[in-house]
């Protein structure tokens, strides 16, 4: 779960909140759900990296995941690992919207997943568009 308080974001925020996100898959805990409250305020996960940790047996782990971008209720696979072969992958571009349920369908792992979790004010991110119609703007998000 995220460390930290978005409540203290207000209104007036004009930058994204861009904090470092992790979860741990084992063969105890092979499902982890990502929730934000619903606080008004826009959240996106981009997930970065999957890898196995150093005491993953040499079998296939296999990581799917299931959010409001899959069109029916079937979780995805979105990486196969195994520590001899391929023990990490990285991603770009993966957004995700909350909720978001991460599982470890098939070994033991330890797996683990790392990316950002963007927090946006709606009305800062509506005027932002506006503004950009206007002229450009330098901003960079994370």
């Amino acid at each position: 779960m995220d460390l930290f308080n978005f409540s203290t974001i207000s209104s007036t925020q004009e930058d994204p909140v861009c904090v470092l996100w992790g979860c741990e898959l084992t063969g105890g805990a092979k499902k982890f759900v990502f929730e934000v409250h619903n606080d008004l305020l826009e959240h996106q996960l981009f997930v970065k990296t999957i890898c196995l940790g150093a005491e993953a047996k040499d079998e296939l782990h296999v990581v799917e995941v299931e959010a409001k971008i899959t069109q029916n209720d079937r979780p995805v696979p979105i990486a196969s690992l195994r520590p001899s072969v391929l023990p990490m992958v990285s991603f770009y571009g993966l957004e995700l919207m909350p909720p978001v349920t991460f599982n470890l369908r098939s070994g033991e792992g330890p797996v683990y997943i790392s990316g950002q979790h963007l927090v946006l004010d709606l009305d800062v991110g509506e005027e932002a568009e506006e503004e950009e119609s206007l002229g450009p703007v330098n901003s960079s998000l994370c």
